[in-house]
């Protein structure tokens, strides 16, 4: 679904497999005042609502559109053993400087393919990266997702509402249609949490967090 402010072209819009070609650039040119944003806050405050529901360590975890290395390292001082995808390679430079921690393992790789990652995995976390996804994509990169989890394993879906921004390839995407996908690839609703606010301070933005099971075999 493709909300008003950003219009891509439609063409391009629901043409599978654009996720990099729509944002690498942005997210390239733009890593270094990235970085500050993103570590200016911390794991605990952007995934609050969701952390009680995270499978004990150790465990074997993916954060995927890992970013400058926020969560990924976070979840390492848990105990977990990470691994780390994200197709930017500027943004690999940063998290790794910034997260140099060995129990973080580092690949490029993007929905909704993701051929770099093996599972089982006992958690999955999309924080800020489901926005990008074009309608197409939505229910490969879903499949996928649910192929890589562990009987039990928990899949954290975290999704920026609003108006989507001009400046890169964005969309406003609703809880009900992830929990709808995930369902078709046979994982159960756990919760769907909201916040009104944005931890970054920006105004008419909120976030919604998804978060799913595959059910013990």
């Amino acid at each position: 679904m493709v909300m008003s402010g950003e219009s891509p072209d439609q063409d391009t819009a629901d043409r599978p497999g654009e996720l990099t070609a729509g944002v690498q650039p942005y997210y390239a040119h733009h890593a270094g005042s990235l970085a500050e944003r993103y570590e200016s806050v911390s794991f605990e405050a952007v995934h609050g609502d969701v952390l009680d529901l995270l499978p004990p360590p150790p465990a074997r975890a993916a954060d995927i559109g890992a970013g400058t290395g926020r969560d990924a390292a976070a979840l390492a001082r848990r105990g977990y053993d990470v691994l780390a995808v994200e197709p930017v390679p500027e943004l690999r430079q940063v998290a790794q400087r910034l997260h140099p921690i060995p129990s973080v393992s580092w690949t490029e790789g993007s929905l909704p393919e993701l051929r770099s990652l093996s599972g089982p995995l006992d958690l999955i976390l999309l924080s800020a990266v489901w926005m990008h996804l074009a309608p197409a994509d939505r229910s490969p990169a879903m499949g996928r997702l649910a192929g890589l989890l562990a009987p039990s394993g928990i899949l954290v879906i975290s999704l920026r509402r609003g108006e989507p921004p001009t400046d890169r390839v964005m969309y406003d995407v609703p809880a009900e249609e992830v929990v709808s996908l995930g369902e078709t690839a046979g994982l159960h609703i756990v919760r769907v949490a909201e916040n009104d606010t944005d931890s970054l301070g920006r105004d008419a933005i909120w976030w919604q967090s998804v978060v799913l099971r595959r059910e013990a075999q």
